[in-house]
């Protein structure tokens, strides 16, 4: 199942209503894209793409590759048609400064980059972060953005943590237009991608 005719921007809401790192994507028309959920107590990431907040319905599933690696991948898989899209791999000591992922496809070739656009505004996400109170202000005026380019060096994406409490949301949007098979590619990794930076501060 691909997913396509999106009204852009998408909007990515964390619930803190759960323990879990629950979120919904939502499109302009505040139409449910899909509900994904982080399993909680899991060594490995695990993660769930339901139709909506109901769970009656798994779309994809997002599965870490390795137990232990700083080098982390994520293969996203599709339960509908029973089909891999590719996976998400996570730069290491790059990511450190300026966080950094590569995209690649079923056939494990580079298609698209993701890389965070500003090394200071992470800096001092996480350096004014840890200050008591003042820190819980952050999600106000200290939000990173991403953007997305192909193989061909053009961006296809942006996508950027709005004003918010606890960096409850993020927003995407499209910069060009794209094959429906690559978009859910690159939604399927940009949603996990939400997840381990949130983790990350």
């Amino acid at each position: 199942m691909v997913l396509k005719n999106l009204n852009y921007p998408l909007d990515f809401k964390f619930k803190i209503s759960t323990l879990a790192s629950d979120f919904n994507i939502t499109d302009r028309n505040g139409n449910y894209v899909a509900y994904v959920r982080q399993k909680m107590f899991k060594l490995k990431e695990d993660v769930i793409v339901f139709n909506d907040e109901s769970k009656s319905k798994e779309l994809f599933r997002i599965k870490a590759n390795q137990w232990i690696d700083f080098n982390a991948s994520y293969s996203l898989n599709d339960l509908t048609d029973n089909k891999n899209y590719g996976r998400l791999a996570r730069k290491g000591m790059r990511s450190l400064w300026k966080a950094s992922y590569d995209i690649l496809d079923s056939n494990d070739q580079p298609k698209f980059k993701v890389q965070e656009d500003s090394a200071w505004v992470r800096f001092w996400d996480s350096f004014v972060g840890e200050i008591p109170l003042i820190g819980m202000f952050t999600g106000y005026f200290l939000n990173p953005s991403y953007t997305v380019t192909g193989i061909d060096g053009k961006a296809y994406f942006k996508m950027k943590k709005m004003p918010s409490f606890f960096g409850r949301r993020f927003q995407l949007d499209r910069v060009i237009d794209i094959d429906d098979e690559d978009e859910s590619l690159v939604i399927l990794s940009l949603l996990m991608m939400v997840l381990l930076e949130r983790a990350r501060g």
